[in-house]
């Protein structure tokens, strides 16, 4: 019991303030995308610590999977490094008995992994895309603050109003510069009002007058008139089949298994499942020689996480490619790297060597010789 409750207890110790740290550094990236974001115009500023928030909440299964990384390999560094592993050896525990306290502790944030991994992150992706989608179609007006410049959301025109024309009210001095198709128009009006025809929404502009100039050739029209309307609102919202696949769930890439679906099935089970080898990784990574330093195995082990990672990734494009099957993919990849972690355990376990054979074969021969 002090074997397993020792370790168990420093591991959630570390395992906390990595996950502390490595929260707060995605959240700091992720609002600094987001304000960007919001900036260029693809995200509502209302909206930045949501969307941020839903962000974070993606990322939770590489977050969690490198924080129980890092807490093992800590962990172990430093039993190595203050020789308390030697006491532990010395004890009678081998290398492989460590495996059973590991599992104990790290089953809970493995099974939050895969439920983060299966039924959060589609979830995540779902909301921002609606907030994003619902942003970007609105109406070209409602991108307006009055007594501003502000430009629609296609980029092509420019729009400035007195008043606030959003909630089907009335404007005076409506500027409009439009610039598509090889011309220019600008178009100016005393006042203004907006109407809803069908689906779409119309700007009524009274009293006048517009220019259009041909770029390119210097020719300028204008014309003068009582009523000039112009769509500015938006199409009706995207139908579900539209949706990105990230913002799927896992039920539906299940029940429509294109290989797009089954590329992104490969991430979602390949997170689970590494958690899992990771586990056994950084059991056989852990061991430290003094020689190196505190932080070469460190180094090493992170080299080996950010390896198994982009294989992870580049799997889900080669099954979204075709190029290999959900099914060979996840047994070649999680199923080889826990087959290899198992046996560089059991060699480090049993102190294999293929040196060990040959002086054994060679220690009688000299015992002879001696004689």
């Amino acid at each position: 019991m002090l074997f397993h409750s020792s370790i168990r207890k420093e591991l959630a110790r570390t395992f906390g303030a990595t996950l502390v740290v490595l929260v707060t550094i995605v959240i700091s990236m992720v609002l600094i995308r987001t304000l960007g974001q919001a900036s260029k115009g693809t995200v509502n500023p209302q909206d930045v610590m949501l969307v941020m928030g839903l962000t974070v909440l993606g990322y939770m299964p590489t977050i969690l999977t490198l924080s129980l990384f890092i807490a093992i390999v800590g962990t172990l560094s430093r039993m190595y490094r203050d020789s308390e592993m030697v006491i532990w050896f010395a004890s009678g525990r081998g290398l492989a008995g460590f495996l059973s306290p590991l599992l104990r502790f790290a089953w809970p944030v493995l099974v939050v992994i895969a439920l983060f991994s299966l039924l959060v992150w589609p979830w995540t992706n779902q909301q921002t895309a609606e907030l994003r989608d619902r942003f970007e179609r609105r109406g070209d007006l409602d991108r307006v603050a009055p007594g501003q410049f502000q430009e629609s959301g296609s980029g092509s025109r420019v729009f400035f109003i007195d008043k606030d024309l959003a909630n089907g009210g009335s404007s005076k001095n409506v500027f409009i510069s439009t610039s598509e198709r090889g011309k220019e128009t600008v178009t100016s009006a005393k006042s203004g009002h907006t109407e809803v025809i069908g689906l779409d929404q119309f700007l009524i502009l009274n009293n006048g007058q517009r220019m259009e100039a041909t770029v390119g050739k210097g020719e300028i029209k204008v014309s003068e008139f009582n009523e000039y309307s112009t769509r500015v609102g938006a199409a009706k919202l995207g139908t579900p089949d539209e949706r990105p696949i990230r913002a799927k769930s896992t039920r539906e890439l299940l029940a429509e298994p294109t290989r797009p679906h089954q590329g992104e099935l490969a991430w979602r089970i390949g997170m689970a499942l590494a958690g899992l080898n990771f586990v056994v990784i950084a059991l056989v990574l852990s061991s430290v020689n003094p020689r190196v330093g505190r932080t070469g195995g460190l180094i090493f082990a992170l080299f080996t996480f950010v390896v198994y990672f982009n294989l992870i990734n580049l799997g889900q494009s080669w099954v979204s490619n075709g190029k290999a099957s959900l099914g060979g993919f996840t047994i070649g990849l999680h199923g080889g790297a826990l087959l290899l972690g198992l046996l560089w355990l059991a060699k480090r376990h049993h102190q294999w060597s293929p040196r060990r054979p040959w002086q054994r074969a060679k220690a009688p021969a000299v015992a002879e010789a001696a004689r």
